[in-house]
């Protein structure tokens, strides 16, 4: 499919929007954003959406919503830094009645995934390739031969007592004023535990955060080969533009 689809990234501090030339695989202009509302339930969310859709007229027809939630069979079953009322549901059915356009929805770190195998950092990459997006969260996508399995989660995968995204993501890296040292010993522990459960053989680094990456690369340490994300914080919505160029 070509043309100019919407693509929405929704994170726990800003919801993030941008046209997306699918032919070309590329943002068209800037990413837009606005602050996620206090609560993030879903009738606070959609007046926001909307408003981010109103600034880029441009994008026609169908719309990607990456999202922080497990999403099986089209409802969010879990939801990460967003409101419980997310839980059940049906994402795309929102996008639908409040923009009267159909909508495809899926996990956000699973977006950003896509972006980046299909088009990115793991782009004609074989064997096991692990997406992780480093931001208010840990987001994690996993990979086999370019195929996808869902909605991994794996930045709740417990280190030192709790989810690992409490102890090693970008938003405790700020909080706790970690300098790059302290946060990425933290980093290696984890991609250490990611790797010996898994043995991929690509982790690609995502998030905003990965723009720094030459600031931090000499302190990584993983048997797999490290790559930072081609897309970084417009992956999601990058991501989320190509799911519904393929949705059925």
């Amino acid at each position: 499919m070509t043309g100019k689809l919407l693509g929405i990234d929704v994170g726990g501090s800003s919801i993030k929007a941008g046209v997306v030339d699918i032919a070309a695989g590329k943002l068209i202009g800037e990413l837009i954003s606005a602050p996620t509302p206090r609560p993030a339930t879903p009738d606070a969310m959609m007046p926001v959406i909307a408003a981010l859709a109103a600034r880029l007229p441009e994008a026609t027809g169908r719309i990607g919503l990456a999202f922080p939630a497990v999403v099986k069979h089209g409802r969010a079953r879990t939801a990460a830094n967003v409101d419980h009322a997310w839980i059940g549901a049906d994402g795309a059915s929102l996008i639908r009645r409040t923009l009267n356009r159909p909508a495809v929805f899926l996990n956000d770190a699973d977006a950003a995934g896509l972006a980046e195998m299909r088009l990115g950092a793991g782009r004609d990459t074989q064997g096991t390739a692990i997406m992780l997006t480093f931001g208010t969260g840990i987001g994690t996508a996993l990979f086999t031969d370019g195929r996808l399995f869902p909605n991994t989660e794996l930045g709740h995968m417990e280190l030192n007592g709790m989810d690992a995204e409490k102890w090693a993501s970008a938003h405790v890296k700020a909080v706790q004023g970690l300098d790059w040292h302290g946060w990425i010993e933290r980093v290696n522990v984890y991609l250490e535990r990611m790797h010996a459960m898994l043995w991929p053989d690509l982790f690609i680094l995502g998030g905003a955060i990965s723009e720094r990456f030459n600031d931090f690369e000499p302190l990584l340490r993983s048997e797999a080969e490290i790559r930072p994300a081609q897309y970084a914080g417009q992956a999601g919505v990058i991501g989320a533009a190509l799911a519904a160029a393929e949705m059925g």
